[in-house]
């Protein structure tokens, strides 16, 4: 794991402002690893062109959509937001996958330096499993909530703390799995040093000011790969 992360190409990453669709057109692009122009080439169409549906809010024709979705190997209805409500992996499985254990450098390639985990806490009323917002520093898990918000039931515990990806266009996806001991930061040089480091505030708002390190003691991973 790194310390911080390094974003992609300036060509593959997601741009913000735009609409709904355009935000959707990135964030699947620079999943790929593809340029603007690599797009417009699939997808028949002008870099200029994909750069304003990017940026600007824009509700293109069915058959620019459909041209998009195909060179982004997904599909019209899912660059429209159909299902962002359910959760992934609704569709069906490849014919032949493959179930492949990751090492501990891919699992910390996935993991990479930020994103969307989940993190089990035992609480009063039982078990809970919260996502939080998550960064990656000095090889430790690190994320921020409220002092009285259940994920700071995780401080002085043992957990386990997850993040997945999934393909729904290949059938395909990852996950990894860092267990180890959940203790509170309070050293307020440290505190200003995640506060700086962490890419995004966590997205539910509020005041969220307690930070929380996991130190791994394992890190395990699993790939499905469609053949």
């Amino acid at each position: 794991m790194s310390d911080v992360v390094r974003p992609g190409p300036a060509a593959a990453r997601p741009v913000a402002g735009g609409g709904d669709i355009g935000r959707r057109v990135s964030e699947r692009r620079a999943q790929l690893g593809v340029s603007r122009a690599e797009l417009a080439a699939r997808a028949g169409t002008s870099p200029g062109y994909v750069r304003y549906l990017e940026e600007y809010p824009a509700d293109p024709g069915a058959g620019a959509l459909l041209r998009i979705a195909a060179a982004l190997d997904t599909s019209a209805a899912a660059l429209r937001g159909g299902g962002a409500e359910r959760p992934p992996g609704r569709g069906q499985a490849a014919p032949h996958p493959d179930l492949l254990e990751l090492d501990t450098e891919e699992c910390r390639d996935r993991l990479a330096g930020h994103g969307v985990g989940r993190v089990s806490v035992t609480t009063a009323r039982g078990p809970a499993v919260i996502p939080v917002n998550y960064s990656v520093v000095d090889d430790a898990v690190v994320f921020r909530t409220a002092p009285d918000a259940t994920p700071a039931a995780a401080a002085g515990t043992e957990v386990a703390f997850e993040v997945d990806h999934i393909d729904e266009a290949l059938s395909e996806g990852w996950s990894v799995l860092v267990v180890g001991r959940a203790q509170r930061v309070t050293d307020p040089e440290r505190v200003r040093r995640l506060t700086t480091a962490a890419y995004s505030t966590p997205w539910p708002g509020g005041s969220r000011d307690l930070w929380l390190r996991i130190e791994p003691t394992s890190v395990t991973g699993r790939r499905i790969r469609a053949r």
